[in-house]
């Protein structure tokens, strides 16, 4: 009996320690989320509940949004979608009145999270300490993320929501050789330091925008390197032994050794924009873009971590969902061409969100509305070349002309289609309302029902617009929830580019 009985414990107690090592096993082995950055900054948008379906269809649960007005918000509710909230760069300095934080933390969190929006993070401001904005550095944005933090911690949401400030890689200093050589830049190391110090404290994590096409071009690298499945052999080996041989391992490890510099060692990163531009840039294609990610979503989920990391776990979101006509293109025309999706929410590209890697087409957005099958071209009319120089100009400042640029899919075009695609863009943006002259150009345009596209040039159709795009939003509108813009800097802009444009004209 007493054998018999000794016997059971032992038994019992085997499946005790198998259990919990199994559970350790679990907890150790975390995969990495795999989310999704949406801008709406574009003529014709999907409507947030479009938005919603299709990121349900497609298994991805996190979403970080440049704007947040309440319409958005509110297609959220009991989604199960993490949700991350932006407040833009030109509304900080008014967050430094910890009153003025109270009452948005009312009405932008504690009254979405009773509607159960699973609001996870606040983004104070997007890429603040960047100084690729026209040389705008936001220095205070450190006060103001502290400022909020505590407004959350007070309103108990300490272990529930997370305030958190998207980084660029340009926070570190300039050319280094070796991830090991790291270090932010000297004009913001005090305020990096205190920043990310709070943020440990708080038990938040380090968010950093990385693109490793824009950071390998810029470096002069071997453009392999930005794919993880680099098929070169160039690689970098720190002095500490261990090799790179991909960009983003070398950005994440950069910024691991710029937070130990800080202090700080044992901080989670979390890629907040990480992606590939189908358009506008030395190798931005689909073709590319479907590689890139094709290496990338099955590293996240094997957690085979960094060289500087192994076994770690990486959050990623990536950048992003759909392309924003309305973008600006300080830093060149691709980035009105990030998006996995076309506007209408067709996927340029296979691509498998779970990380499998799978050899699949994304679902497509249900429930689109197309305008109808025509298109606004040029007439051929070439006796006023002042005047169609000007119309063409003026449409390509109010509509996206960004893929005739250098490198672009329609950078092919010929005199007479360059004008055709910039009158059609202007046409489809408006709604096609040649009724209204829309099609006019003082003569110059003429509808016609036959695709004039071209080869890689896709002259598109938009879909119906379920929404307008407010270009800006203030703070007012901001805390009430009225607008539907995004800050201002990713608001369009044409200067850098009109000049490539017209002198095509000049010189044909």
């Amino acid at each position: 009996m007493r054998s018999s009985l000794n016997f059971s414990v032992r038994v019992v107690a085997l499946m005790i320690v198998m259990t919990c090592c199994v559970l350790l096993f679990l907890t150790n082995n975390v995969e990495g989320v795999i989310g999704i950055n949406w801008g709406r900054m574009t003529t014709n948008r999907l409507i947030p509940s479009m938005v919603v379906d299709l990121l349900l269809q497609n298994g991805i649960r996190e979403v970080k949004m440049f704007s947040a007005s309440k319409n958005v918000l509110e297609a959220f509710s009991k989604s199960g979608i993490g949700v991350t909230i932006t407040i833009p760069n030109q509304v900080l300095e008014d967050l430094l009145d910890p009153q003025a934080v109270e009452r948005w933390i009312n009405q932008r969190v504690i009254a979405f999270k009773r509607e159960e929006v699973d609001i996870r993070y606040v983004s104070v401001g997007a890429d603040p300490y960047s100084k690729s904005y026209n040389n705008l550095t936001f220095y205070f944005a450190s006060d103001v993320l502290k400022v909020v933090q505590t407004g959350l911690n007070d309103a108990g949401y300490r272990e529930k929501v997370k305030a958190i400030i998207p980084h660029f890689f340009d926070v570190l200093n300039t050319n280094i050789s070796k991830p090991s050589e790291a270090d932010f830049r000297p004009d913001i190391k005090n305020i990096m330091v205190d920043l990310i110090r709070f943020q440990k404290e708080n038990n938040a994590p380090f968010f950093m925008d990385v693109f490793p096409i824009y950071y390998v071009h810029l470096r002069g690298w071997d453009p392999e390197f930005a794919f993880l499945d680099n098929k070169s052999n160039f690689s970098i080996v720190d002095h500490n032994g261990l090799k790179y041989t991909n960009a983003f391992d070398f950005l994440h490890d950069s910024f691991l050794w710029a937070i130990r510099k800080a202090g700080v060692r044992d901080m989670k990163l979390v890629a907040g924009q990480v992606g590939w531009p189908t358009d506008g840039y030395p190798n931005a294609s689909p073709e590319n873009a479907e590689r890139f990610y094709k290496s990338l979503l099955p590293y996240v989920t094997s957690n085979r971590g960094t060289p500087l990391h192994p076994g770690a776990p990486i959050d990623i979101y990536l950048h992003s969902l759909s392309d924003e006509n309305l973008l600006k293109i300080d830093r060149g025309a691709f980035q009105r061409h990030w998006g996995i999706y076309n506007f209408d929410g067709v996927p340029k590209y296979k691509i498998d969100f779970t990380g499998q890697g799978r050899d699949i087409f994304p679902t497509t957005a249900r429930g689109v509305t197309r305008m109808p099958q025509r298109w606004c071209i040029f007439n051929g009319d070439v006796s006023n070349v002042t005047k169609l120089k000007t119309e063409f100009q003026m449409a390509c400042q109010k509509a996206d002309c960004t893929p005739l640029a250098p490198g672009g899919s329609c950078s092919h075009l010929d005199f007479t289609h360059n004008i055709s695609y910039a009158f059609n863009m202007q046409f489809q943006m408006t709604g096609q309302y040649a009724e209204n002259k829309s099609c006019s150009f003082q003569g110059l345009g003429k509808v016609v029902p036959d695709n004039p596209s071209i080869g890689t040039c896709v002259f598109p159709i938009e879909i119906l617009a379920a929404e307008e795009a407010v270009a800006g939003v203030s703070f007012g509108a901001a805390l009430l929830g009225a607008a539907s813009g995004e800050s201002i800097h990713r608001v369009c802009g044409l200067a850098m580019f009109l000049p490539f444009l017209v002198a095509f004209l000049d010189s044909v």
